[in-house]
């Protein structure tokens, strides 16, 4: 690797940021900010204003979602979760999961991913 290449992108290097900051709330969007994209890992940041959603969907990866600001109903299979803000929750690789607004809010996703 030479001194130009970084693996983490759209975000400042050797600066003390606010993750929640870094993503803007918009009126009927989910607005995201992709950290960094690949395998074995993916970090993105996420704004969703209320009501709306991620429909249900499964990954090939491990997913963590960090809730940074407000409220989210996170479907995991068949079971519902209410996360508010410092809260966390894993999604499963290979099972269904969904997220909804239930009020505006922000998240960081990360997804791990096997290498084999």
């Amino acid at each position: 690797m030479n001194n130009n290449e970084h693996f983490i992108k759209n975000i400042e290097f050797a600066k003390v940021l606010d993750l929640e900051s870094l993503v803007e709330y918009q009126e009927g969007q989910v607005v995201s900010r992709t950290l960094a994209q690949g395998k074995p890992v993916s970090v993105t940041l996420f704004a969703f204003d209320k009501g709306e959603e991620i429909s249900s969907h499964s990954s090939t990866g491990d997913a963590m979602v960090y809730i940074l600001d407000g409220e989210a109903e996170v479907t995991v299979g068949e079971e519902k979760f209410l996360l508010k803000k410092g809260q966390t929750i894993i999604m499963p690789a290979n099972i269904p999961h969904a997220l909804l607004a239930k009020e505006k809010f922000k998240m960081l996703l990360v997804v791990v991913f096997s290498l084999t």
